[in-house]
This record gives structure tokens, C-alpha cells and sequence, in this order.
């Protein structure tokens, strides 16, 4: 199996009104997935798939600024910039030629510069190069490279600049030695116990990290061995912050989990068992879904909680309505502080990590639908009744089947569910998500 290229993480910083917004919007086009952030937040978007020439990569919105007073900016941009250094394989930095050069975007300049990361200086608001020229140029005062003119607006200088920004890419590692360990990211709220469980996993207090002041900390992935297997934990540690605001905790939060989720193959969302599941474990978990990843939800501190012979298949329950959307995730009950069920957690992954990398023989899918087709005749719609043709594997990690029909309208999401339901009765798929894209024929794409 070649090494798993993960998708690069560029994140954008920059002060309120650059024009950080209408950027996001132009590169995520239409394809853009919004994460419903607590209202009151200026921005609920907060990262979106982009692709430029063949280049995939997770554009990350490091939160909004609420303009206050000049001392509150700076300050605010330092938090945004420290998410940035912390998650970013690439930071643009955003200015506006408008406004020129401010106190803000040279103390943010120094901190970015220090940090090491590749940075894009990225000026916006250049709607007519000539003009601008000289004012751009301005930029370089910054010391972080070159300025790049853009007009989010008028979508000019974007493809220049993204060159740039893919210029900083890793070299595609699929030649580098075979890597087929599977990589973990351990996700959930603050205080769920996600570093506790790697501790006990690990034998040693690893995780207990001190930020220190202008120390940037770098995710340090964790190597464990379980039964000769090497797993590697993904590091979503870094929420030690003191936040002085709750959304920005929780903005940090997504960030962080987004950035982890990427790199990984299986997502464990750790879940409080005396809180039970909560909004923002619906949150965290619909990243996970949303990025198709193996998904495992363990309920930690299960040994705290009072049981009777209900207790189990009740939250099971309740954990189940709320992530309604993932009914494939496998769900287990642990405790880090006892070590309860922990080898359980290993078998669980070794499972679904074999599921979300399962093929399936086409000649075998074909029965498997020409089947439930016979037991339940697809939808008609004015007379026109959907027929389906073939079905194939295209993809795994998550297995992608392409099904081709006479007609995609007539293929409701109802059919597409119970064709899923029909292939899951047969093969399990037990914790990894299945995407169905529809074509029809003569799409030969």
C-alpha cells in the first residue's frame, strides 16, 4: 500500500474587512461545506474543499475579528495567526492595498515570519494592477516575500496567487517507503478525556505539553504498538489555550479537528458518558462524516456512571438519534482512567479500517442490485420508471460506487439508501460511510 498522501491545510489571516470572506467564497465556488458555528460567531464558515489543477487541499478560516479598539485587533490577529502557525502546512496572509500598511499586519508579519511556515502575502483590493502598483509594492516593507495583487471581487491575480500557494505543497510522497499503518485521530470537546486515552494507550504522561510563551508547538503524531501492530495517533492536543472567549475556544476547537481529521484514516469521537452527546459532538462528528472517514465513537469515563441493565442500550439510543446521519459508526464504552475496553478500542479500529478500505468484486455488486431491484421496483416519476443499468467500485477510503442510470432525477435519495442498506446487509461496512455518485449513460467521466 503506498504512504496515504493527506490533503495539504492552507489557512487565511488577516484583519476585519480585507476581504478574507468573498476570497473564501470565490475559491470554494459552489462546493463549500458549512460548519454551523455558534450564533453570534461573525462567521460561520469555516473551512471548504479547494482545488486548483489537480491540487486538492482544506482552506481554513481562523475565525473572526470583532474590531473593538486597535490593542483588541493585534491581539486577536496573534490568536489567529497562532491557530494558523499551529495547523497550516500554508499561511496567506491577507492585506488591503486600501488601507495600506497597518501596525496590526506588521506585528502579525513578525510572528508569522518567526514561526518558519511557508507564507503567501496576499494583497486584496487591487482592482486595476497599473494603478495600484506602487501601493502593492508597499507590502514588501513586511519582510515576509513577495506581495501577490489580487481582486477577490473581480476574481483577478487568484490563479497567480495560487500557484504560489501550491508552490509550498509537499512533494507528492506516494513514491516515499511504504507507510500502511493506520493512521488514528482521537477528536471530541475539551476535557473529554482525548489525551487521557492516548496516556494510558502510551503507559506515560506524553501529552502533557506546557505552552510556553512564543514556543510554536508543532502536532507531534504519537507512534504506539499494540499486538506487534503500529497505529499512529494523529495529534489533536493544543486546546490547552486559555481562551479568553468561548466561541474562539470552540472556533480553535473545529480547526484543530478538521486539520486532524484530514490526516487520518479512522476518527475516535470521544464522548463524556455523564454529559451524554451533546451538540458539539454532533458538530465534531459531522466533520468526520463530511470528510468520509471510518468513524468510531467511544464513550469514555463509562465507569463513573450508575447502570442498571438499560443503562448501555439507553444512551446507545440517544447517541444514535442525535448522529443520525452516521448510523454506521460502531460505537464502544471505555474508561482511560481503569483502562476499561481499551484492546477492545484497537480490535474496532483494526475493523473498520479494514471496512473503510474494502473492495467489492463488480460481479458481485451487479447480483447484489439486480436483486433489490427484483424485491423493490424502483421509483417512476410522470410515467418514466428509473431504471439502473451497473454499478462499480471506483474508489476506497470510503468505498465510492458510480451507479449508472437512464435517468439521475428519478434516482431519489430514498433508492440510493436502500441499494446502500441492500450492499451493507451483505458485506457489513460496519463503520466506514458509503458514497453513491449517480451517472448517467453516455457520462462516461
Amino acid at each position: 500500500m503506498a504512504k496515504k498522501k493527506t490533503k495539504p491545510v492552507v489557512a487565511v489571516v488577516g484583519r476585519p474587512n480585507v476581504g478574507k470572506s468573498t476570497l473564501f467564497n470565490v475559491l470554494a465556488g459552489e462546493r463549500i461545506s458549512i460548519v454551523q458555528d455558534t450564533p453570534g460567531v461573525t462567521r460561520d464558515r469555516i473551512y471548504a474543499d479547494v482545488e486548483w489543477l489537480d491540487n486538492h487541499f482544506t482552506l481554513i478560516d481562523t475565525g473572526g475579528i470583532e474590531p473593538d479598539s486597535k490593542d483588541i485587533i493585534v491581539s486577536q490577529m496573534r490568536e489567529q495567526a497562532q491557530i494558523a502557525i499551529d495547523t497550516a502546512d500554508v499561511i496567506m496572509f491577507m492585506v488591503d492595498v486600501k488601507q495600506g500598511l497597518t501596525d496590526a499586519d506588521s506585528k502579525v508579519a513578525d510572528m508569522l515570519r518567526r514561526s518558519k511556515k511557508p507564507v503567501v502575502l496576499v494583497v486584496n483590493k487591487v482592482d486595476d494592477f497599473k494603478k495600484y502598483e506602487c501601493d502593492v509594492y508597499e507590502f514588501y516593507n513586511l519582510g515576509i516575500g513577495e506581495p501577490h495583487a489580487i481582486s477577490s471581487v473581480n476574481r483577478l491575480g487568484i490563479g497567480d496567487m495560487l500557484d504560489e500557494v501550491i508552490k509550498f505543497f509537499p512533494e507528492d510522497t506516494s513514491t516515499e517507503e511504504e507507510d500502511d499503518r493506520i493512521r488514528v485521530a482521537i477528536v471530541g470537546k475539551p476535557n473529554v478525556g482525548k489525551s487521557s486515552i492516548i496516556n494510558k494507550l502510551l503507559g506515560e504522561n506524553r501529552l502533557i505539553v506546557s505552552d510556553i510563551a512564543g514556543t510554536t508547538r508543532d502536532a507531534v503524531d504519537t507512534e504506539i504498538t499494540y499486538n506487534k501492530k503500529q497505529y499512529v495517533f494523529v495529534d489533536t492536543a493544543g486546546l490547552r489555550r486559555k481562551n479568553k472567549i468561548k466561541e474562539e475556544l470552540e472556533h480553535y476547537m473545529i480547526v484543530r479537528t478538521v486539520t486532524a481529521v484530514e490526516k487520518a484514516d479512522v476518527v475516535v469521537l470521544v464522548i463524556d458518558a455523564a454529559e451524554g452527546v451533546t451538540e458539539q459532538d454532533a458538530k465534531i462528528a459531522g466533520i468526520a462524516h463530511e470528510r468520509g472517514k471510518a468513524v468510531i465513537i467511544a464513550v469514555n469515563k463509562w465507569d463513573a456512571v450508575e447502570k442498571s441493565d438499560k443503562t448501555m442500550n439507553e444512551f446507545t439510543k440517544k447517541v444514535r438519534m442525535t448522529l443520525s446521519y452516521m448510523p454506521y459508526a460502531e460505537i464502544i464504552y471505555i474508561s482511560a482512567l481503569t483502562g476499561q475496553r481499551l484492546g477492545k478500542l484497537f480490535e474496532t479500529i483494526d475493523v473498520v479500517s479494514e471496512n473503510h478500505a474494502m473492495r467489492v468484486a463488480t460481479g458481485v455488486l451487479n447480483e447484489i442490485m439486480a436483486e433489490a431491484v427484483a424485491m423493490q421496483q424502483p421509483p417512476t416519476d410522470k410515467g418514466k420508471r428509473l431504471r439502473l443499468y451497473y454499478i462499480t467500485q471506483v474508489a476506497v477510503k470510503p468505498p465510492t460506487f458510480v451507479i449508472f442510470v437512464n435517468d439521475k432525477e428519478l434516482m431519489h435519495f430514498s433508492y440510493t439508501r436502500y441499494i446502500e442498506n441492500q450492499i451493507r446487509e451483505t458485506f457489513g461496512f460496519k463503520g466506514t460511510p458509503l458514497k453513491f455518485i449517480i451517472r448517467e449513460r453516455g457520462e462516461e467521466k
